[in-house]
């Protein structure tokens, strides 16, 4: 596993930062959005402080064993995180390989800031993990803007997984476009 030290990541017109007790309060107020919580449904909703407070516990545990890197997604003229980036290394699994993930809050979205964030997580990857070859990222076919920024992240899209997770508050098995970015695409 990488050793990761967690630090802040500067993009275009975004800052990443580590989650840090400061965010619990946006975090709750932007992960209960209804269209956040349709497509992550493995998160708990309603989402509490209580939520919050663990996932702080989760995302330190991750930063120091090297299996995971959660960023907080800041921007100008949104109050707190404005969303949520992260990268899981595959491992054990699949050595040089990370699948990485982001929402957007409300206030952010149809800003580009998904895409920002998205490009700036994947850049410090590459330079942070020298053996990570791929970058891979899942999406939900019917979560249109996010095969958008997928695609406008410079990542290609492979195919589709058919049937590939039960989504529990849709009630379905749901498919999956299956993207990727190399360390030479970047």
């Amino acid at each position: 596993m990488p050793h990761l030290t967690p630090s802040p990541v500067v993009g275009a017109d975004v800052t990443l930062r580590p989650w840090s007790e400061d965010d619990t309060d946006a975090l709750v107020a932007r992960i209960n959005d209804p269209d956040v919580a349709i497509f992550l449904d493995l998160v708990p909703h309603p989402y509490t402080l209580d939520d919050a407070r663990e996932w702080l516990v989760i995302t330190a545990d991750g930063w120091r064993a090297g299996t995971s890197a959660t960023f907080g997604i800041h921007v100008p003229g949104v109050e707190g995180a404005a969303g949520g980036i992260g990268l899981r290394f595959l491992g054990e699994l699949d050595e040089g390989a990370a699948e990485i993930g982001y929402w957007v809050g409300t206030e952010a979205r149809g800003r580009g800031v998904a895409t920002a964030a998205t490009r700036a997580a994947a850049r410090w990857a590459f330079e942070a993990v020298p053996g990570l070859e791929r970058l891979q990222l899942r999406a939900a076919v019917e979560n249109v803007a996010s095969n958008r920024v997928a695609e406008k992240a410079g990542f290609t899209r492979e195919g589709v997984l058919r049937a590939q997770r039960f989504n529990v508050r849709l009630g379905r098995r749901v498919d999956f476009v299956m993207w990727s970015l190399l360390r030479e695409e970047l």
